[in-house]
């Protein structure tokens, strides 16, 4: 009742309504033939391989290593809801500003990326560190960790130049160079996001 003691008439429709979503990606399978889309899948398939290739390294260094993991596989799950949630089409279903949401999201996972690929940089440059673990003073990391290690880096080389010992040492960076190509798709998808989140 108000306060006249005339009763208050009922709203027309008694269904709670919310502003429709604020989002300017497509829904459904269109999401994958925008840049966003792509970048996002390539974010996926590179993140995964980042995580195998630490994964199947020999840690010598668990601290460096396990943020590289934690990191990456985290992004890879999100940026797999990510994705789902678009394919889905669920974002018309939930009110948010999903323009800003990809964002910060973005933002997020570029910073904890380039960390994680800082990181592995470190890890890659401490092959030539030694230190004292007996009475000699032996390498940090051998060969075939150095190698491993530096997955990311850089492409392997050949056979031919492998033979040689010191030539060796310059190995298979290919985890460094996935976690670069992987920070600078999330990098890429930041700037997208940020296009469309400015109004």
């Amino acid at each position: 009742m108000s306060a006249g003691g005339a009763p208050v008439p009922p709203p027309a429709n008694p269904a709670v309504s919310f502003p429709a979503p604020r989002v300017t990606l497509p829904v459904g399978p269109d999401i994958l033939r925008t840049y966003s889309g792509a970048f996002v899948c390539l974010e996926i398939v590179l993140g995964a391989l980042v995580w195998i290739l630490v994964a199947s390294s020999n840690v010598p260094l668990p601290l460096l290593q396990g943020w590289v993991m934690f990191v990456s596989v985290t992004a890879f799950i999100c940026s797999l809801l990510f994705l789902g949630v678009f394919l889905s089409g669920v974002v018309t279903q939930i009110n948010a500003n999903w323009n800003f949401l990809d964002l910060a999201y973005h933002f997020t996972v570029f910073v904890f990326y380039f960390g994680a690929f800082l990181l592995e940089v470190a890890a890659t440059s401490l092959h030539d560190l030694r230190c004292n673990r007996t009475m000699a003073v032996q390498p940090l990391l051998n060969d075939n960790q150095y190698n491993i290690n530096v997955a990311a880096t850089k492409m392997p080389r050949s056979e031919m130049y492998q033979r040689d010992n010191q030539q060796k040492k310059g190995g298979d960076n290919s985890r460094m160079i996935f976690a670069f190509v992987t920070t600078a798709c999330y990098g890429c998808s930041l700037g997208l996001a940020l296009r469309r989140w400015r109004p």
